[in-house]
């Protein structure tokens, strides 16, 4: 999401709720280009508005007083609310007062707690990270420990929703956490005070040989200056290692994205001070704007590989693309989401927040970022114009590189991240990993490397599966069952022997799915063993993770070759 904050007016301050599905309405009628809009059709428009707003009282009227069970009608105004923007895109939403505040803190990436991430599993509740230098840590709470109460209260029916609004509050308060560890008998309670907890947007950087690595997780308010840092922190590592950096790969990939001040400072990092980065065209008078470096660059020559994937969005989306057409480096991976839609943040009564999509973002070459909307058939059609979409459209970058319109950015070099099989999903979704990592934690005090030896590991974990009564069932298999079963209802004893027919595939789909999970022991091994290391040292299993990915490697062994680099940016 790329935000841009409006000051309230007076006047919006001055509403009732109940003028916001009135607002959103005007809103949409008055962001029409002014050069579309005549005198009447802009008459016409008002006029279609208002008969509109007067529908709507009616029928909330109607089914207020005469539906035949009782109606919330609060309840009943925010469903409309969310149905009327529902037809206009899937970013532009109303926000309550507690969606309001997680914005805040996505934006900022700053909030009052005490440092942790939870997670349920096995409808038992995890602590799945935990953030170094805040009260938790401070406490010795690790990973893979199970919160049993939070003040006092049970919390093993809540949703983490509920949990996590107990766990946090005001900065200086005090919370009770009652947590149970494997190996140890009991619950211990821990009083922790709450502070303003700091999330790096870095999740991580380092040198791996002589090429840094730098992954940014989000686009918060201090992104670039943590980007900064991380960077003249990899110069001192090479400086010490008496190795000059051959480059540095920024990995955007599950990037969703954030403020689009952060994405043009981000991309200033590496381009030259007064580049062009994206620009935004929209509705209102003030949405057409052009957004160009006003730092100084940190690192505007040094070889650069940007990493993508189908989960880069939006800031991420904007710093490929000035990337790649300003010929700064090369983009590595896959195609990005392809979400080219600002969104502005304006404020409404009672702490709720209208997030709405108020201009489109382009490239320096004039690229269009957003990819198609799909709408369900059968939806009003309520945009009065859709702009074509044409995914061979050649635009060009600054050296006349041919790049390709139609929605994301698409890479230099494609490289694909394995795709994990059907039986490793299972695992992952039943906490198999993560609970076969607090029992290893729990009987080994330290970390020894022998011990994480493929054969060793995998042996032990498929004892633990096997214990756990873990069973696995292909989407084949899934389907098959699903086959007799309606065969059976349908057709009755006749259907009784068509299934027996499929006797014969059963088997031979147990025997694939037999050898696909032999297949998958070398995949299943790097996960657990990835799983182990994180429960004892968070950045060590991050670093283990990107010295196995192929993605990365692609883009390490193209830095650290010249001639194949310059190549890839000649037209």
């Amino acid at each position: 999401m790329n935000f841009r904050q409006r000051r309230p007016s007076p006047a919006l301050r001055r509403w009732k709720r109940s003028a916001a599905a009135v607002a959103a309405l005007s809103v949409l009628v008055l962001a029409a280009p002014p050069e579309a809009v005549s005198a009447q059709s802009s008459s016409a428009d008002y006029f279609a508005a208002g008969r509109s707003i007067e529908l709507l009282g009616e029928v909330y009227r109607e089914v207020k007083e005469n539906y035949v069970d009782p109606v919330d009608v609060s309840q009943l105004m925010y469903s409309g609310i969310d149905g009327m923007l529902d037809q206009l895109d899937p970013y532009t939403a109303l926000l309550d007062e507690s969606e309001s505040a997680e914005l805040d803190e996505l934006t900022t990436g700053q909030y009052a707690g005490i440092g942790i991430t939870i997670s349920l599993i096995s409808d038992e509740l995890y602590i799945m990270s935990v953030i170094q230098g805040n009260a938790a840590s401070k406490a010795g709470i690790r990973i893979g420990d199970r919160i049993v109460t939070v003040n006092g209260v049970k919390v093993r029916k809540q949703s983490i929703d509920e949990v996590r609004a107990l766990i946090k509050g005001v900065s200086g308060s005090s919370v009770r956490l009652g947590i149970a560890r494997n190996g140890i008998r009991g619950v211990r309670d821990y009083t922790l005070s709450r502070s303003e907890v700091r999330v790096s947007t870095i999740s991580y950087s380092g040198l791996f040989g002589s090429t840094g690595y730098v992954g940014m997780e989000s686009f918060g308010e201090r992104t670039a200056e943590e980007l900064r840092a991380a960077l003249l922190s990899l110069r001192q590592q090479a400086s010490v290692r008496k190795r000059p950096l051959s480059g540095i790969v920024l990995d955007l990939r599950g990037n969703p994205g954030g403020l689009l001040s952060t994405a043009v400072d981000v991309a200033g990092v590496f381009l030259e001070k007064g580049s062009t980065v994206v620009s935004t065209r929209g509705g209102s008078g003030d949405s057409g704007q052009v957004y160009a470096t006003r730092i100084t660059p940190v690192e505007p020559r040094l070889p650069l590989a940007v990493l993508i994937d189908g989960d880069s969005a939006s800031a991420s989306e904007i710093v490929a693309g000035a990337i790649q057409e300003l010929d700064r480096g090369v983009i590595v991976g896959e195609g990005s989401f392809g979400k080219g839609l600002v969104q502005s943040v304006i404020p409404l009564p009672y702490d709720h927040v209208l997030k709405l999509t108020t201009a489109k973002y382009y490239t320096p070459s004039g690229r269009l970022i957003q990819k198609p909307i799909r709408r369900e058939e059968g939806s009003r059609n309520v945009l009065a114009v859709q702009a074509p979409y044409d995914s061979t459209k050649v635009f060009f970058t600054s050296r006349r590189r041919k790049v390709y319109g139609g929605g994301g950015i698409r890479p230099d070099i494609v490289v694909r991240a394995p795709e994990r099989s059907g039986y490793i999903h299972a695992l992952d979704r039943k906490g198999m990993f993560f609970r076969f990592a607090n029992h290893y934690v729990a009987d080994h005090a330290q970390l020894r490397e022998p011990d994480l030896q493929g054969g060793h590991l995998f042996g032990a974990f498929k004892r633990f599966v096997a214990d756990e009564r873990f069973s696995y069932t292909s989407r084949s298999q899934r389907m098959l069952d699903s086959l007799n079963v309606v065969m059976r209802k349908e057709y009755g004893a006749d259907g009784e022997r068509f299934s027996s027919r499929l006797g014969d595939l059963e088997r031979d789909l147990a025997q694939k799915a037999t050898s696909a999970i032999a297949r998958d022991s070398l995949q299943v091994t790097a996960a657990v063993r990835r799983e182990v290391i994180r429960h004892y040292d968070e950045l060590a299993a991050r670093r283990s993770a990107i010295e196995e990915d192929p993605v990365a490697r692609k883009a390490f062994s193209l830095l650290e070759d010249t001639n194949s680099y310059r190549a890839l940016l000649r037209p």
